[in-house]
């Protein structure tokens, strides 16, 4: 996160470990789905490469495609840390659009690129990351291992396993505990610990 302090996708490396979203749900959000009022953003569309055998005039294309399934569709909590990042994204996304003037295409993307068109999930977010990895002295992990680092994290936290199946958008709560197995044994550790405290009281 410090080393993405400026970069201009800084809001989506933010959004990632702050709420777990898959990459594709990130590239996919829209300023429509999100309510600084609330504090919340809604998942509702995943940015999705058509394959190449697909594209008749070759090359690569994107395409918005509903979540696979109802649990993926879902509503989020942000945290002040995320919701400020939107902000200041915002004003110099405003900033870019008068820059651009006429050229500016108008898809609500809240992750996009000066002239306002999607970004790609391999150029402008795994190669980004991949950057900042090294400049942070981090070792190289994969966009998708973000999404597991919030996960863990909250986890450690002592979150309810249930809360995290629902942020990320699991369909089954055993999917999470199977991923997320080895964050258990210190929870379990921990749990003893408070129940300990507990009867001795």
């Amino acid at each position: 996160l410090e080393a993405a302090c400026g970069h201009p996708q800084e809001a989506l490396f933010i959004l990632a470990l702050h709420t777990g979203m898959r990459r594709g749900e990130l590239l996919g959000l829209k300023w429509q789905d999100i309510s600084f009022t609330e504090g919340t953003l809604q998942v509702r569309r995943i940015l999705n490469r058509v394959p190449s055998k697909m594209v008749k005039e070759g090359g690569q294309r994107y395409i918005e495609t509903e979540p696979k399934t109802k649990k993926s569709r879902r509503n989020i909590f942000l945290t002040e840390s995320a919701l400020e990042a939107l902000r200041q994204h915002r004003i110099r996304q405003l900033d870019a659009r008068l820059k651009a003037g006429a050229a500016w295409e108008n898809h609500d993307y809240v992750f996009c690129t000066p002239l306002g068109k999607h970004l790609t999930p391999g150029h402008d977010a795994l190669v980004q990351l991949k950057k900042l990895l090294a400049k942070a002295g981090l070792p190289d992990i994969r966009f998708h291992d973000l999404r597991h680092s919030s996960a863990s994290l909250l986890l450690s936290l002592g979150v309810h396993p249930k809360v995290v199946q629902e942020l990320l958008g699991h369909t089954q709560i055993s999917m999470t505990m199977d991923i997320y197995s080895h964050a258990l044994p210190t929870m379990q550790k921990e749990a003893m610990e408070k129940l300990n405290r507990k009867l001795q009281q």
